[in-house]
């Protein structure tokens, strides 16, 4: 019996993060996931793209043991996120949306709790504690009440709480909505640190600039994977055309003159810039005369037009259309 735990420990240290096969769930007649197959390595950062109402929360919720699959299976750890939940637990760390804190608490009393509930007592809580107020800048700060930090101080203490047990993976549902770029840069300083310790992190995001630091990325759309890969390899692959970029006076009507020839992939607004993707297997090079072409029957002053390489947005929307 003790050989077949050994060996049973080392099977599951040597699993996947993360590996689902047609994973689905369904609410009634709708489909949230559907058929999600995919495996992640472990220590590496997997962002999980998606529009609202995509199924990236839903996916995640089901990895957590938070939500039975409708079919398919998903291991986590190497642990049936359905059969082994209790295995897997204390092996995991959560951080949700909303920031799982208790805003009447002091910043110490929030860690003291989830040190409690993950089982973290005595020395190895004392250095734990002191690592993550160190790692959060937040040492000097135990006694003030959580609900005087700011956003990006809110953040830093829930992923402490998150990681207070030191979970082999962190699963981390929208970190940064609504917190400033700045803050936002902070707290992926922080995960990068994480993940050089060998931490797996799935990170859900909608911030194509957080998805180019991810290793390894899936896009999801009304519950599908539609593309999958790290962020080069979508660039290079999952691009059906080429990407002109058009810097024009007044962009807005530019936008509409440019989709009422009806023979692009996509025109869309990239700040004050204008992206054009051509069909599949059509060069860049001509279709520059349609584009010059309608700026000048429009009236609008055209500055520039040029191939580009494409951004992960321009990827993310081709494989959404």
């Amino acid at each position: 019996m003790t050989n077949q735990l050994i060996n049973a420990k080392t099977n599951n240290n040597n699993a996947p993060a993360v590996e689902t096969r047609d994973l689905t769930r369904k609410f009634g007649d709708f489909t949230a996931v559907d058929h999600v197959t995919v495996t992640i390595p472990r220590g590496q950062i997997f962002g999980f793209l998606g529009p609202n109402g995509a199924g990236k929360t839903t996916t995640m919720r089901m990895l957590l043991g938070l939500l039975p699959p409708t079919a398919g299976s998903a291991l986590v750890l190497g642990y049936d996120v359905v059969k082994e939940i209790d295995q897997l637990r204390q092996r995991i760390g959560y951080m949700s949306q909303k920031f799982s804190l208790y805003n009447d608490l002091r910043v110490e009393e929030n860690l003291n709790f989830y040190g409690g509930v993950y089982g973290v007592r005595g020395e190895r809580f004392r250095r734990r504690k002191e690592t993550i107020l160190q790692m959060a800048g937040l040492a000097g700060r135990e006694r003030e009440l959580t609900k005087n930090l700011s956003g990006g101080w809110k953040q830093r203490l829930a992923l402490g709480t998150a990681i207070i047990h030191e979970p082999e993976i962190l699963f981390l549902d929208e970190p940064t909505a609504g917190v400033d770029p700045i803050s936002r840069r902070e707290f992926w300083d922080l995960l990068y640190e994480l993940a050089e310790v060998g931490t797996t992190i799935f990170v859900t995001t909608h911030y194509m600039d957080e998805a180019e630091h991810c290793q390894n990325l899936a896009f999801i759309q009304r519950g599908r994977l539609v593309a999958e890969g790290s962020p080069q390899e979508m660039k290079l692959h999952q691009m059906p055309g080429e990407v002109l970029e058009v810097d024009c006076a007044e962009a807005d009507e530019a936008v509409q003159a440019l989709r009422a020839l009806k023979i692009f992939e996509e025109v869309a607004l990239y700040g004050a810039l204008i992206h054009v993707v051509t069909p599949k297997g059509v060069r860049a090079d001509e279709q520059k005369p349609f584009i010059e072409g309608a700026l000048v029957k429009a009236g609008i002053a055209l500055n520039s037009v040029q191939r580009i390489a494409p951004s992960l947005e321009d990827v993310f929307i081709a494989s959404v259309r």
